[in-house]
């Protein structure tokens, strides 16, 4: 793996599961709710992600931007 991908993808995977810890992220998904004939009725259905999620995120950030910079020196 490149070391500037380490490093770039460290830092988007770190920002986000920082914002997720804090702030909380969600996700929208659309469902069929209903379908006759040609009339077709959806939902938005929103879920939030669990904060396992955010932690989990910021870990494997932190993880890949150590492994980027290691690989940058050595």
């Amino acid at each position: 793996m490149n070391r500037w991908f380490s490093i770039g993808a460290g830092l988007i995977l770190l920002c986000f599961g920082g914002f997720a810890l804090i702030r909380g992220a969600s996700v929208t998904t659309k469902r069929s709710v209903l379908e006759v004939g040609d009339f077709k009725m959806t939902a938005d259905e929103r879920r939030t992600l669990p904060p396992w999620a955010g932690g989990l995120a910021v870990g494997v950030g932190v993880a890949l931007l150590v492994t980027g910079i290691r690989r940058q020196t050595g």
